[in-house]
């Protein structure tokens, strides 16, 4: 293998959502081939984040310890991650107080909204609510109109906001800002369905439908976070063909059925459900005709 056939290889991968095994494992051989001969922090990041997002959190803590050894910025936040959720088993706030902070005064932005966040649960640092607010409306106003890429966080960042305009009784606001950080992390999700972009989106829904109404005239695909926690018959079309996803409930949770599988809770069902070869969060802006049926 070359350098140039491991690159191929590794971003032709990138460019589908669901994988043989075969692939992965030469995407996998790839990237270390790469890292092996270039040690390029680079695909170190690459390789950790894959692993991360299959939730093989000790094998990403690996290759983000190896970023970080090279003193590559990007690592810092990865591993305030890890540290932050106790990923691998142990949360160290310490540690990830020391990642974020160092990003955070840096300008990252992700690092500012999770300092924050530990300013508000009291992670390591005193409980400060204030503090918390500040940080939140000051990235909100100065940073998010730089914000170019669909990974750049504003729904993590708009979704806070809409929490601190909730508190503050200010409901049509919140409102607001939560179905603008919908539309923008639909279309992220559209091109990853990563889990933590899964499970904002989820929370995102949730507090949304506490906040007003549901319309049963009009919502999308990401509506169904709503519709799937309780028994219910959605149809919608897709190229001239009609689908039907069907929740049931099964000893207080809901399972889904959808295409001829069965999946145990929406989670399962936003991450793995598909037409043909193609996630159902890929095929987001090509999916029409949503009902009701029961």
């Amino acid at each position: 293998m070359t350098a140039a056939e491991a690159r191929t290889i590794a971003e032709k991968f990138e460019e589908k959502s669901v994988h043989s095994e075969e692939e992965e494992f030469m995407f996998i051989e790839a990237l270390q081939f790469l890292i092996d001969t270039e040690h390029d922090p680079r695909y170190m990041m690459w390789l950790g984040g894959h692993y991360y997002g299959k939730r093989e959190f000790d094998l990403a803590l690996k290759y983000y310890e190896m970023a970080k050894a090279m003193d590559y910025d990007d690592a810092y936040e990865c591993l305030g991650y890890i540290w932050y959720y106790g990923r691998t088993g142990e949360k160290d706030y310490k540690k990830a107080y020391e990642c974020f902070s160092r990003m955070m005064d840096k300008g990252n932005a992700v690092a500012a909204y999770k300092v924050a966040d530990m300013y508000k649960n009291g992670y390591y640092v005193e409980k400060d609510y204030d503090k918390y607010v500040e940080i939140i409306e000051d990235l909100y106003e100065n940073r998010v109109t730089s914000f170019r890429s669909l990974f750049d966080p504003f729904p993590e960042i708009s979704t806070r906001l809409a929490g601190i305009r909730k508190k503050q009784g200010r409901i049509e606001d919140a409102i607001d800002l939560y179905v603008i950080a919908k539309d923008y992390l639909a279309r992220r999700i559209s091109c990853s369905d990563f889990f933590g972009n899964l499970n904002i989106m989820k929370w995102l829904i949730d507090d949304l439908y506490e906040l007003t109404d549901f319309d049963y005239e009009e919502f999308d695909l990401f509506d169904l976070y709503y519709l799937l926690k309780s028994p219910h018959v959605i149809k919608f079309d897709y190229e001239d063909t009609i689908y039907i996803i069907e929740s049931q409930d099964e000893d207080g949770m809901c399972t889904v059925h959808f295409n001829d599988k069965w999946y145990r809770d929406r989670d399962e069902f936003f991450k793995n459900a598909v037409i043909a070869d193609s996630k159902l969060t890929e095929l987001y802006n090509e999916l029409y005709g949503w009902e009701v049926l029961e």
